[in-house]
């Protein structure tokens, strides 16, 4: 069974699900999102940097220059953090090419003790997945994915794990990963409802003003 941000399907979710040509990579999208969240002030969300040490640079042009020699200098935690109504959010995405499965060795260590970490001090956090060949993207609560880990005795989460633990996040074209529907839905329920309750009232004025 899967589940869905406001407890059933809505069509537009299932647009998202039949739109797999859109040729932007996960990271992309979530991006995308991030600053659609931005410019309509809603939430303050960015890529966190990769720390990472430059060895070697060649200056194929004057005006140009070219990294060729570079490592990390520290294991990075997770992807994604900001603020949200005043909750810290953190998380991690991840693109799966299995079917069946997401393997556990695509997530570190160190990144499930960050996430540990974060969550323990009151933070939104979550693990974004995408599954590539489905086109289906999730949004899984970081404790619900670490607990399983902990007793999990196989190298990887069945796909159908996600489809009973996780929620299929919606796509909208102006924010192709909404994933704080999901958090709405889930920290802020109230808020979620009225909402709802605007956005239908806002749809039958529009019939409406068409009708009239």
């Amino acid at each position: 069974m899967v589940n869905y941000p406001n407890g059933h399907k809505t069509n537009s979710i299932q647009k998202v699900n039949n739109t797999s040509g859109r040729g932007m990579e996960l990271e992309k999208e979530i991006n995308a999102t991030n600053n659609f969240y931005l410019d309509i002030d809603k939430a303050v969300i960015y890529k966190k940097p990769t720390p990472v040490t430059i060895v070697k640079v060649d200056y194929p042009a004057r005006n140009a220059a070219k990294i060729t020699e570079a490592y990390f200098k520290l294991p990075s935690t997770t992807d994604y953090n900001g603020i949200y109504k005043g909750r810290y959010i953190d998380f991690e995405a991840k693109e799966c090419q299995s079917l069946t499965s997401f393997p556990l060795k695509s997530i570190h260590e160190h990144q499930i003790k960050h996430l540990e970490n974060v969550c323990r001090h009151g933070a939104i956090a979550f693990v974004i997945i995408r599954f590539i060949k489905d086109n289906e993207t999730y949004y899984v609560d970081a404790m619900t994915l670490i607990n399983y880990i902990k007793i999990c005795t196989r190298s990887s989460v069945p796909y159908k794990w996600f489809q009973e633990n996780g929620y299929l996040i919606p796509f909208h074209y102006n924010k192709p990963v909404d994933y704080l529907e999901v958090v709405d839905s889930l920290f802020f329920k109230e808020w979620y409802i009225w909402q709802e309750i605007v956005m239908k009232k806002w749809f039958i004025t529009q019939k409406k003003k068409k009708k009239s």
